[in-house]
């Protein structure tokens, strides 16, 4: 709202903290970094930007602390809005699906960016819930400025203010002279905002934000036809919320001006309004979690996190990304969204091939009583999962059971406080035989890939329907490109690589300049590959939760939706490019390797 010069600063960001809204920055550079969309994303691409990103930061001496979103948190507020979300990537999806445009971020872009970060070194944090009270509460606590693309943060009281990723031109550091490098940026000032209203009490902002939201459109629409707002009727959302700002003015607090709202509304509607409002401006309230602990030393405490009712260790892993939200969401709500991608709408959703390792996942979450339950529920059946997934061109909940785990895991004795205790190969057995393999079939192979072929002999057994030969060897020859590229360009590595892996790399690298035109695009493989990610998400939420009995996959260098597409064209015209490691004898045998290893 307003003009840029008005209610924003300049700033040249440097040797300062910044606290970094992680969800916002991940939707941004995946969305920022991709050529198109339609092809299931390209990892490696991500992860660059990713890099850059921290690196201008590094330049300039920023240190960086991201936030990210965790569930959806016990009290389930935002369900409505991430089924609006959901429905919006369904209709996104399905555009890209006919040809038309639109952007959707592949489905593993937040495991890549965790990744990335933890390579990088960068601290960050994953929170229970929405991360936004944590957030502010942390960049106020270091006085320094929140960096987001989501306006809530015009609403917070910083003391350092809030830039907008779309004005933070990380891309064109600037050399500074003898202070040193900045990032060039715009900060938005609530007094400035809040001046040209009145001047406007910068403590009516949250109730400003609840009046205007969607979220209670219904309950206050007695209020917007019975209040009249300055400079008379208002046309529009925008001219509605100035009107609204202006009237707010008049008022010196939050309870003053609520009493007005609530004044404006029918008797019996105001208390249940009253408390609608009351938590909605609770969202922008400071919150009593300590993550400056928990970065200087790995310690959290916070209400949302005692009254949790999760495993200490579960709660740990989920504060340090190690599990994903996904795994709170089905332990704590019963209840998971499930993302599309550019598949096939006339299908079952891609999610569905994955639904036995989802249903492993739900048994070891479930199958044994929480803390808050009935002790005598012990022999119940376990409770079903709600699960928001695609039917054809809708959003559907559709109710799955548990599976009931194996009578030889754990001795048929199992808690979920205890699963850090079960042996390493126990539960490296329960991962095996849910993807339906065993641990001799992977022994030849390179240890951070053996999820990852485990999870393709899963795909080409359960997928429907079945995968042909042209597509699992587009996906092993991707994979061995992307080992390739790993090997040659990885500063980390110490063993250097072959002189024979840099010339198949300069191949490589030639036959792509070689086939760069090619655009086709394949719907019915699309919606296999997109299968196959499916699988390697549960697949790593599985490994995850079982406290990763197996390597997790680099997936910076595993997956290429620009190149399997492209390989399994050139492999239907022309067998010979399942040659094109050819001059790598390693590399070779590396490809027969995973291809004997899935076929058998």
């Amino acid at each position: 709202v307003g003009e840029r010069g008005t209610c924003f600063a300049e700033l040249r960001l440097r040797d300062a903290k910044l606290v970094i809204d992680g969800s916002c920055l991940y939707h941004h550079l995946g969305l920022g970094s991709a050529n198109e969309f339609r092809r299931g994303g390209d990892y490696g691409a991500f992860a660059a930007a990713v890099r850059d990103f921290f690196g201008s930061l590094r330049a300039c001496r920023v240190a960086a602390f991201v936030l990210l979103d965790g569930g959806r948190g016990a009290a389930d507020r935002k369900l409505p809005t991430l089924r609006d979300r959901a429905a919006e990537r369904l209709r996104a999806a399905r555009g890209l699906s006919l040809g038309q445009g639109g952007r959707l971020l592949p489905l593993l872009a937040r495991e890549a960016f965790v990744q990335t970060l933890r390579r990088l070194r960068v601290p960050f944090a994953q929170c229970l819930a929405e991360a936004d009270r944590e957030i502010a509460s942390l960049a106020n606590r270091w006085g320094c400025p929140v960096l987001s693309q989501d306006s809530d943060f015009c609403v917070f009281d910083l003391v350092g203010g809030y830039c907008p990723l779309s004005a933070f031109q990380w891309r064109d550091v600037c050399a500074g002279g003898p202070q040193g490098s900045y990032i060039p940026a715009l900060c938005f000032s609530a007094e400035r905002f809040c001046g040209r209203f009145g001047p406007l009490q910068k403590s009516l902002l949250p109730l400003f934000a609840a009046l205007s939201g969607n979220d209670y459109m219904d309950a206050l629409e007695g209020f917007f036809s019975r209040v009249r707002l300055p400079g008379g009727p208002q046309r529009g959302r925008h001219g509605r919320m100035r009107g609204l700002l202006g009237w707010l003015a008049q008022f010196s607090g939050p309870e003053e001006a609520l009493d007005g709202v609530l004044g404006r509304l029918a008797a019996h509607r105001r208390e249940q309004t009253r408390e609608l409002l009351r938590a909605a401006m609770e969202d922008y309230a400071p919150c009593d979690t300590d993550l400056e602990e928990f970065f200087q030393g790995g310690q959290y405490d916070g209400k949302a996190a005692s009254s949790s009712g999760l495993p200490r260790w579960v709660l740990g892993a989920l504060l340090k990304g190690e599990l994903a939200p996904f795994i709170s969401d089905a332990l704590v709500l019963r209840s998971t969204f499930l993302h599309v991608q550019v598949e096939d709408m006339q299908r079952p959703s891609a999610h569905s091939t994955a639904l036995p390792i989802r249903c492993v996942i739900y048994g070891l979450l479930l199958s044994a009583p929480r803390r808050a339950e009935a002790a005598g529920t012990q022999g119940a059946a376990l409770p079903a999962i709600c699960e928001f997934d695609r039917v054809q061109n809708s959003l559907k909940k559709n109710f799955v059971h548990p599976a009931s785990l194996p009578t030889h895991f754990c001795d048929g004795c199992f808690s979920l406080d205890k699963l850090t205790e079960v042996p390493t190969l126990c539960r490296q057995l329960l991962l095996l035989e849910t993807l339906g393999v065993t641990v001799s079939l992977l022994e030849s192979l390179p240890g951070h890939l053996q999820l990852p072929v485990a999870v393709t002999c899963y795909w080409t057994r359960c997928s429907e329907p079945r995968v042909n030969l042209h597509k699992l060897k587009a996906l092993l020859l991707m994979i061995v490109s992307g080992e390739l590229h790993r090997i040659t360009n990885d500063p980390d590595l110490t063993v250097p690589h072959a002189e024979d892996d840099s010339t198949a790399y300069n191949q490589l690298l030639k036959w792509k300049e070689e086939t760069s035109q090619k655009k086709d695009f394949d719907l019915d493989a699309a919606h296999s590959f997109c299968q196959w990610q499916c699988c390697l998400q549960m697949g790593l939420y599985l490994n995850q939760l079982l406290c990763s009995p197996l390597s997790e996959p680099d997936l910076a260098s595993l997956y290429s939706g620009t190149l399997v597409h492209r390989l399994y064209q050139e492999l239907k015209s022309t067998p010979s490019v399942e040659n094109l490691f050819s001059s790598s004898p390693k590399m070779t045998q590396l490809y027969q390797v995973l291809l004997n290893t899935v076929m058998s």
